[in-house]
């Protein structure tokens, strides 16, 4: 088609400011995992919205934060090259808080940089009525180029979603569609699946686990379940959670099993909206020291740095 747009749009901004909510709003899709935990996204994700004049790729990037080991470097790293050779970026801020020197230190980036930018006010809701005109401009005065938009949206609600795509399409080059009508992701089923259970793990399990979690699918295929008369074919998933402690183990564990049941049932939940028919999720905890500061277990486990 003619006047079709198509193009690759960053997301980009501190940890916990609602990237990953923001692209499952926007995509009407849940493509890529949330939790209240900071530092949820590790990996550089992409989310695909078609209509019928465009389509969207959204990248969902890591939040930049100071980081404290190489995991954080690498993923810091990869954050930063996601402003390079994109058609624009989409600068997210927590509006339900005023800028801060984090803030300060992205909008420098992507100046010196010189990206064609967005600014995206996001969890516009929590902002009390009377403090939004006066959040704004404390947002619009770290801007002083008055050429720059700004969105105000909720990734909750989905207020202002609407007004930010067509705002995105406005600011896409004409070019043909490149990925299937009907894709909504470009990663592989098994990395799907696997950050659907370490989803689970940063919101079943206390503070101290989180970031030393990382997960494998080890097998991932269809068997005949033995169980069923008509012997149906089920999708078999055997998955290591890897953590750093002995202690980690035991509460990702729990007393006889129980805090493990409970993210295999969440998780498999989440699962059955990529699969269809019924699932077999079995899940090992494995001990691995200081993984996240060790080069050749981040790149076993998917986290090299880009180049």
């Amino acid at each position: 088609m003619e006047n079709y747009k198509s193009g690759f749009v960053t997301l980009i901004g501190r940890p916990n400011v609602g990237k990953s909510t923001l692209i499952n709003k926007l995509i009407g899709e849940k493509i890529a995992i949330t939790s209240p935990v900071a530092q949820t996204t590790r990996k550089k994700l992409k989310g695909i919205l078609t209509t019928n004049n465009s389509q969207i790729i959204f990248i969902d990037t890591p939040g930049i934060h100071k980081p404290h080991h190489l995991l954080g470097k690498t993923l810091v790293k990869n954050a930063k090259s996601a402003i390079n050779g994109v058609d624009l970026i989409l600068l997210i801020f927590d509006s339900n808080n005023k800028p801060g020197r984090g803030d300060q230190y992205i909008k420098n980036l992507l100046v010196t940089n010189q990206s064609k930018y967005i600014i995206v006010l996001n969890k516009w809701d929590l902002v009390e009525e009377n403090e939004k005109n006066l959040r704004l401009n404390q947002y619009k005065e770290i801007f002083p180029n008055n050429s720059i938009y700004f969105q105000t949206v909720s990734s909750i609600s989905g207020e202002g979603c609407n007004e930010l795509i067509n705002l995105v399409n406005d600011h896409l080059p004409r070019g043909p569609m490149l990925y299937p009508n009907d894709a909504l992701s470009d990663q592989p089923f098994n990395i799907l699946l696997a950050e659907l259970i370490r989803e689970q793990v940063l919101i079943n399990t206390r503070e101290e686990i989180p970031h030393s979690v990382a997960v494998i699918i080890e097998k991932l295929e269809e068997v005949k379940n033995k169980k069923s008369a008509s012997k149906e074919i089920l999708t078999a998933i055997l998955a290591t959670i890897v953590v750093e402690k002995k202690s980690q183990k035991g509460i990702l564990i729990g007393k006889k099993g129980s805090m493990l049941k409970i993210i295999e049932q969440a998780a498999r939940i989440n699962m059955k909206k990529l699969i269809d028919g019924p699932i077999y999720l079995e899940l090992f905890v494995k001990v691995i020291p200081n993984w996240r500061k060790r080069e050749s277990k981040l790149a076993e486990f998917g986290y090299q740095e880009d180049f």
